[in-house]
């Protein structure tokens, strides 16, 4: 997969990651697509570490299942960070 289906796959993710996650998160496409890439990578390096696969073709069920989960497991974490950041700020 290429440096820009890598980018589309992190903001697509990271948008349906948002989608799922119920609350609001705070941040634009910027940070979704930040928090997509970071996540697609986290959910590769964990399906390589579990499954023994990772991110594969762009239109692969499992490369968009592990990018999906890496980003919730990314917005969830840059949720407890931020919230606990405004509220003890």
């Amino acid at each position: 997969m290429g440096f820009f289906g890598f980018l589309l796959l992190g903001l697509l993710a990271g948008a349906i990651a948002k989608l799922i996650l119920p609350g609001r998160q705070g941040g634009g496409w910027l940070i979704t697509l930040l928090l997509g890439v970071v996540g697609a990578l986290l959910g590769g390096w964990i399906g390589g570490l579990i499954f023994g696969t990772g991110l594969q073709e762009f239109f692969s069920l499992t490369t968009w299942l592990l990018a999906i989960g890496g980003s919730i497991l990314v917005l969830l974490i840059y949720g407890l960070v931020t919230n606990r950041r405004t509220h003890h700020g």
